[in-house]
């Protein structure tokens, strides 16, 4: 019998971050005062930096905690695929069959809400959900007020909970960046925030070949693998199918989090990949 790993994570101290901001600004101020703008002004730009690494850097937990991995040595990888749901999403599903493969989709509320049958097919194929924000702000997300920002949280958790019956727990930020605004909402909804740490920017480039060479670079156990669907370019299957194969050549399974957080010898079938 395996002891449960617990991968939730949802913030614990959101606002945090405000009281090292206001101390850090205090300390510039007395500095500047006392010392004018030559040192004042540099050390106002190094306080700031942190904060800027913070929001744009996907991986960061400075505002909030993040999984990038997950906790197994198996040769095992968790596949996420963002942006949907979409034209592509039925065909994905049938790619992700064909390889007994699963997968978390972290879907975009208002497409969602557009097309609520095929989350409800997401789900009954076995698949995970995730929040991906209600409108996808590609643009601005990482800039929005905390009002804003809780609205694209919340409204997507409520859209998904009348879709399929149940909120989902893990939250993947647009672009990945995640400002400081971020932490509040998802405390409040319980969610993870999900990043990554394999990629091969699938929802640009168009090439296959390019798409694999790039998350390969960074496979391994564990692994959270981001990849899409929809993407203007059209070709997210042709890279899906690719890597997929490269993973079946390779010896890996595809894994939700969800099994490891129960027994292994009691860990519904449906949950893995063989």
């Amino acid at each position: 019998m395996h002891r449960p790993v617990p991968l939730d994570c949802p913030p614990r101290h959101p606002h945090a971050w405000l009281a090292c901001l206001l101390l850090s600004q205090a300390l510039v101020a007395v500095i500047w005062w006392r010392h004018a703008w030559q040192l004042g002004l540099p050390l106002l730009i190094a306080t700031h930096l942190p904060f800027w690494w913070g929001t744009l850097w996907p991986q960061s937990r400075l505002f909030c905690p993040v999984l990038t991995r997950l906790p197994t040595t198996e040769r095992a990888v968790w596949l996420t695929i963002d942006d949907g749901p979409s034209d592509q999403t039925l065909a994905m599903l049938d790619l992700l069959d064909t390889h007994c493969a699963k997968a978390t989709f972290f879907v975009v509320g208002e497409r969602a809400a557009a097309h609520p049958e095929l989350v409800r097919e997401i789900v009954r194929r076995g698949h995970g959900i995730g929040n991906h924000s209600a409108t996808h702000p590609a643009r601005w997300f990482w800039a929005l007020g905390p009002q804003t920002m809780r609205a694209e949280i919340e409204r997507t958790q409520a859209i998904l909970e009348q879709i399929t019956g149940s909120r989902p727990r893990w939250f993947r930020a647009v672009i990945g960046m995640s400002n400081p605004f971020v932490a509040s909402a998802l405390k409040r909804e319980g969610l993870t925030r999900v990043a990554w740490n394999a990629r091969g920017f699938d929802a640009v480039v168009a090439d296959p070949q390019r798409v694999l060479r790039g998350v390969e670079r960074n496979l391994g156990p564990g692994a959270i693998v981001l990849m899409h669907e929809g993407a203007a370019h059209g070709r997210n299957l042709e890279g899906m199918a690719v890597l997929l194969q490269r993973l079946d050549e390779l010896g890996y399974r595809t894994l939700l989090p969800e099994a490891l957080e129960v027994p292994v010898d009691a860990a519904q079938p449906a949950s893995l990949a063989a």
